[in-house]
């Protein structure tokens, strides 16, 4: 894909390049068509091209944790604890761990609904013009919802046969009982205290 989108640059400014020295090539009909390819239809598929490789690459972990304000919170997915959540999930591939990020927090991505989306850019622009901020005060707008867990968890034997799960199934459905602040999984990544915990090192 990006070899296709690297041809489709080059061949865009090389036809534009011939056509902004050579505007009177555009006096044939032939030659019209090639200008409107070269100059509208093949941008064209660069950007959408360009966007589609994006998208994907923002789906990997390495991408979210690229930023200053996310490290934290990925070196936190080797918290040598099962009680911790995101890092057992991260460790034993529970979610793909080259999408660990991604596979939990979909609807808070950047390419998410609108509102998700201008929440994205808010963190880009305090990234890169405004001031990041601390890590530890980092946290998502309107909580986490149990939907993101009962996506992968729910019609999941293991899930659905523990008793304490069937108990409140109806309450976690309609996020009257959550998942993370009742008590029951309340440790996510605690980046507060990443310096005093045991960390998990894979074999090499």
């Amino acid at each position: 894909m990006i070899g296709v989108l690297i041809c489709q640059i080059v061949l865009s400014i090389v036809l534009a390049s011939v056509f902004l020295i050579r505007p009177s090539l555009t006096r044939a009909a032939s030659w019209k068509i090639l200008a409107f390819i070269g100059l509208c239809v093949l941008p064209a598929l660069c950007i959408v091209g360009g966007m589609n490789t994006h998208v994907q690459r923002s789906e990997q972990t390495q991408f979210c944790i690229s930023c200053h304000v996310m490290i934290p919170y990925g070196k936190s997915l080797y918290v040598d604890d099962p009680s911790h959540i995101p890092a057992q999930h991260f460790q034993n591939h529970r979610v793909p761990a080259d999408m660990a990020c991604y596979s939990c927090h979909a609807d808070y991505t950047i390419y998410g609904p609108l509102k998700d989306k201008l929440q994205g850019l808010k963190r880009i622009y305090m990234q890169y013009v405004s001031t990041p901020p601390d890590p530890a005060a980092i946290r998502i707008s309107g909580g986490f919802r149990n939907a993101q867990c009962l996506h992968c968890h729910q019609g999941a034997r293991s899930f659905e046969e523990n008793p304490v799960h069937a108990a409140l199934m109806d309450s976690l459905k309609s996020e009257q009982t959550s998942c993370l602040t009742s008590g029951c999984h309340d440790t996510a990544h605690d980046v507060e205290n990443l310096s005093h915990l045991k960390m998990w090192r894979p074999a090499q």
